[in-house]
């Protein structure tokens, strides 16, 4: 790097720090801190929720894929469009119902305080676990790209973050979410004209050199183990964007921070169109790097765009590329933080301790979220020493995907069982994730060949607790057990198992 992209840099960061901390203005309260009192647009919400589940390894990676292979992963993206839809017309509805302030409400609602207690912790170990590989994982082109070590690179990329996070709230996540979005989508159309102009004949010769079999999308062979069957990506990944954008409150939080069920709605179909856009958009840059280095290998498939970057990217611009990859890497590093504080508050610290005045839980949110940080943060630089030859970095990042099936499949039991009780809830959930933590450990230390790939895991991990809890209010008898156990049966009104 230059001097000028180091200033190009600098600029981003302070400026980032800057809209978070003028966008946050200032919090009156934990309705303000937690949902930035229900009035934040839903277009800007869409923008930050692709953000939030924009890590800075899928700005990397999306390209290696079209690199190394075709366009299959178009396929996942219209599963996505499906999962979310269903998700805008069965669960969204869940999470409007009598002003709920966390994702897990409606499992108190429905079963009973512990369910809910039991999913939060569930979501607070499987997300700490996976953001902390993720800011990790942020740091490695980082590093490639500026010459920092690791652990400057993620404390850098902590410390700017926790500032506005801490200091604004939801709204200064939101906004300075959407800045970052178009921060690296303005890296990606750079890279596609830089594409264009490094080749001679520009993309019509980059789309004449290409290989027809590097344009295919549908795959209709494959089968369970391979993520580019087409199945994998429409049902698959379908299921496992209802689990994302349904009961994973890291996502949820940015829906019920809308002012309505409608523009939740719009906000997150809104991010289905956005996401589908997104992966085209660093699926060509992959296609033109392909004709661009001569199908050249690397040795790893992310190595192709920081490559790129550092050879075809002028003084100036290789520093805005740098500032989009840290600006995915700090959007879900920030909505990290501000999801796990909140639901620590909320889910465990307020119904434990019986607290319910607003400002002092706002309060109480902002000290989580410096532990929160210090956490995330800390395990990354952990995760840094960790890689070295162990399955822990794999584990961590897996580890959602399996645990997704449980938190989807207790909406499901909730919604559609009227026998289902909160114990039977609990039992279905764990036995959901020790059925998936055992299948996922067969097949990744090699007890046997890969069957099934990971993008079926939220889907057979909700069969696993539906199926259970069903099965464990039958062997129980009854109609539903003792009134508080079942504090909510109204809310199963959509139907019966």
């Amino acid at each position: 790097m230059t001097p000028i992209d180091y200033i190009v840099l600098a600029l981003y960061l302070l400026g980032a720090v800057a809209i978070g901390l003028l966008a946050g203005g200032r919090q009156r309260d934990a309705d303000d801190y937690f949902l930035g009192r229900h009035k934040l647009p839903w277009p800007a919400l869409a923008f930050s929720t692709v953000a939030t589940e924009t890590s800075a390894l899928t700005v990397i990676s999306v390209p290696a894929t079209a690199y190394t292979g075709d366009l299959w992963f178009l396929q996942l993206a219209f599963g996505y469009f499906i999962g979310r839809t269903v998700v805008a017309m069965l669960i969204l509805p869940l999470h409007f119902r009598r002003g709920a302030t966390t994702t897990y409400a409606f499992l108190q609602e429905r079963f009973g305080a512990t369910a809910r207690r039991f999913a939060s912790v569930l979501f607070l170990v499987t997300r700490a676990l996976g953001d902390s590989v993720r800011v990790f994982a942020a740091s490695i082109p980082v590093t490639l790209l500026s010459g920092l070590p690791y652990w400057q690179s993620i404390l850098l990329t902590g410390a700017v973050t926790l500032v506005y996070t801490y200091t604004g709230g939801l709204r200064a996540v939101v906004w300075v979410d959407v800045i970052q979005l178009v921060l690296y989508i303005s890296g990606g159309v750079v890279a596609v004209f830089l594409l264009g102009g490094a080749v001679d004949g520009g993309w019509s010769a980059i789309a004449a050199a290409l290989p027809a079999e590097k344009l295919s999308v549908i795959h209709l062979d494959g089968g369970f183990a391979s993520g580019q069957w087409l199945f994998t990506g429409l049902v698959g990944g379908a299921v496992l964007s209802m689990a994302s954008h349904g009961v994973d409150h890291l996502i949820v939080q940015r829906l019920m921070a809308a002012k309505d069920l409608r523009a939740a709605r719009f906000a997150l179909m809104g991010d289905a169109v956005i996401v589908i856009l997104q992966f085209a958009l660093f699926l060509a840059i992959g296609l033109g790097m392909f004709v661009y280095f001569g199908g050249r290998e690397f040795a790893a498939p992310d190595e192709v765009f920081p490559a790129f970057v550092i050879e075809a990217f002028p003084t100036g611009l290789a520093g805005l590329m740098i500032a989009g990859i840290l600006a995915a890497a700090m959007s879900t590093l920030s909505s990290s933080i501000n999801a796990l504080a909140s639901s620590t508050t909320l889910d465990l610290y307020a119904p434990l301790t019986g607290r319910d005045d607003s400002v002092h839980l706002m309060r109480v949110d902002r000290a989580f979220t410096l532990v929160w940080a210090a956490i995330l943060v800390g395990g990354a630089i952990l995760f840094r020493f960790a890689s070295q030859g162990t399955p822990v970095v794999v584990v961590a990042l897996e580890v959602a995907s399996f645990t997704y099936g449980g938190l989807l499949g207790g909406f499901f039991l909730g919604m559609f069982s009227k026998r289902a009780v909160q114990r039977d809830a609990v039992i279905g959930i764990g036995s959901a994730v020790a059925v998936m933590t055992v299948l996922w450990s067969i097949q990744q230390f090699g007890v046997t060949d890969r069957f099934v790939n990971g993008l079926w895991y939220a889907l057979i991990g909700s069969i696993v607790t539906v199926g259970v809890g069903v099965l464990s209010s039958r062997m129980r008898g009854g109609d539903g057990g003792d009134a508080s156990s079942s504090p909510g049966t109204s809310t199963s009104s959509l139907g019966s198992v």
